[in-house]
């Protein structure tokens, strides 16, 4: 059973048609949208701020999204999909976005829609992606724009993926 619990009487709002790993944990004020998946051993934890999710977001295995008390909350647009064991902390995701694997998004960053953060990228506190873009590095930097093939190609296809991917785990 995945741990979803409240924190100081504030309670998680999380769809019936999303997927909670067996291990994922999601606590406190956390707002999530519809057909969302959460993978084994994701932690999203709303203890400081609150947090809120977008429809169709996949926080993938081992991923951490947090906040920071009373100043930074963290909001996630829809269609986005955040790789394994990234950190996506007190910042603004948009739209159709993919926060590639390993990859770290600090405090009060902004990462406008259509855009990929390539896996390891670390964008320090306040960084602004702009939209059709792709960041990568330590610290991230732009690299280029982003085609449209990469947004069909990659962010879309991952984010219906992982709806694909959750729908095995329900029937079980």
């Amino acid at each position: 059973m995945p741990i979803i619990k409240s924190v100081q009487g504030v309670y998680p709002q999380i769809p019936e048609d999303c997927f909670i790993a067996d291990n994922a944990t999601v606590v406190g004020d956390v707002t999530m949208g519809q057909h969302c998946s959460i993978w084994f051993n994701a932690v999203i934890r709303g203890d400081v701020h609150f947090i809120k999710i977008g429809n169709k977001v996949n926080i993938q295995d081992g991923a951490v999204i947090h906040a920071t008390y009373q100043t930074s909350p963290t909001t996630i647009g829809n269609n986005v999909s955040i790789g394994h064991n990234a950190i996506v902390h007190g910042c603004t995701i948009h739209d159709n976005v993919l926060i590639g694997m390993g990859s770290i998004v600090m405090d009060d960053c902004i990462v406008e829609s259509n855009s990929i953060i390539a896996a390891g990228a670390v964008l320090t506190k306040g960084t602004r992606v702009e939209s059709g873009s792709i960041y990568a590095g330590i610290p991230a930097k732009k690299i280029k724009d982003i085609s449209e093939e990469l947004i069909s190609g990659e962010i879309d296809r991952i984010a219906e993926n992982y709806i694909t991917y959750s729908s095995w785990f329900r029937t079980e």
